[in-house]
């Protein structure tokens, strides 16, 4: 089995996803799960926040794909998911799923921890937050660049 990335503007069922992805794979002995969820940004009594997310068609995919094979080289997994959420978010909605599957939790632990650093800091999309009757693009921050650099020393 290889990795499998979805990008998409629909939400998803964490649970269905991970049933899907495991069932009847019995040399799975670990899996972990991360779930990014829109954060309120809008300041207490000032209006609704929303997050959107803008990606290049193709070139997204491409470069999950290049991330997702990496984790797939360094760990022993048995199953990888990534679904990458673009549109129009608004606070609680989810926005990003990976699933890293191996025979040791410890792979999975560390397969899920890299793919969340690395799609941080080298997937293509675009944020653009709305609050309070302002709009502003997201810049990178350093501490995702120094969550994903630690990978860059194995």
């Amino acid at each position: 089995m290889q990795p499998e990335i979805r990008v998409q503007r629909e939400d998803f069922d964490v649970g269905a996803e991970m049933e899907r992805l495991t069932r009847g794979r019995h040399q799975i002995g670990g899996v972990v799960s991360f779930t990014g969820l829109v954060r309120d940004i809008a300041p207490d009594g000032m209006g609704e926040s929303s997050l959107t997310l803008e990606h290049y068609p193709g070139m997204t995919e491409r470069q999950l794909e290049a991330i997702a094979a990496e984790a797939w080289k360094r760990w022993p997994l048995d199953a990888c998911l990534v679904i990458h959420r673009h549109g129009k978010l608004l606070p609680g909605d989810r926005i990003v799923l990976v699933i890293a599957a191996s025979a040791h939790r410890q792979a999975a632990f560390e397969a899920c921890a890299f793919l969340m650093d690395w799609l941080k800091t080298k997937a293509p999309f675009w944020k653009l937050e709305e609050a309070a009757g302002e709009r502003r693009w997201v810049a990178a921050k350093a501490e995702d660049d120094a969550a994903a650099q630690r990978w860059s020393n194995e």
